[in-house]
């Protein structure tokens, strides 16, 4: 039984940080490249909508384990025309045929996953081939100064931000699960803490 923070005071709090201004530009360098039928791994609130091409689009199926936050991507801003489906569900068991989409789009989601391994072999069943994966997320910074105090303050930010973790690999994790990145870029995000701030973008395809 979830406790009344993880209810309703959790979402309300990773719906904030996950709006801030520095992340919502890190999704509209990502998400506009979505084509084809979409699948999006935890929705969340539904910020992503907003920057979907419905040129390009044909549909979003957007998955989240979270009921409340399920709701908030429902109400969501999108697009005229944008076709979206919600569905509860979680990245690591997702409820579709293999080869049934043509994008999956990982954003600042692999932090907060049970199992990101199992996360990303899911994206890669579903994916049609010549699929893409297209993914922005935070993680390990390479600089060993902050990873130290990413490591020394994660179990207290797992506790407080709904699992979200600070020392997971995102480009490593990506490859190991078979896939090959193409365009990787990397920057700390401005006006964010460092510990919080490394950010890994770009798109991958089955190797």
């Amino acid at each position: 039984m979830t406790s009344f923070y993880d209810r309703h005071i959790m979402p309300r709090l990773i719906g904030c940080a996950c709006a801030s201004r520095p992340i919502m530009r890190q999704r509209a360098k990502v998400v506009p490249l979505a084509e084809g039928r979409v699948l999006e791994l935890g929705i969340g609130g539904g910020l992503n909508l907003a920057f979907y091409d419905p040129a390009r689009v044909a549909s979003v199926t957007g998955v989240d384990p979270s009921a409340e936050l399920r709701a908030r991507a429902v109400a969501a801003p999108r697009p005229e025309g944008l076709a979206v489906e919600v569905r509860e569900g979680t990245a690591e068991a997702l409820p579709f045929e293999d080869a049934s989409f043509d994008s999956v789009v990982c954003t600042f989601t692999l932090c907060s996953v049970h199992a990101p391994p199992a996360a990303l072999a899911e994206a890669r069943r579903v994916l049609r081939p010549g699929g893409r994966l297209f993914f922005c997320e935070h993680g390990l910074a390479p600089d060993e100064g902050v990873a130290r105090w990413q490591r020394r303050v994660e179990p207290f930010w797992k506790a407080i931000a709904g699992g979200c973790h600070l020392t997971r690999p995102v480009a490593g994790s990506i490859q190991a699960a078979g896939f090959r990145i193409e365009g990787l870029k990397t920057l700390y995000l401005p006006r964010t803490p460092r510990i919080a701030g490394w950010n890994e973008w770009g798109a991958a395809v089955p190797a």
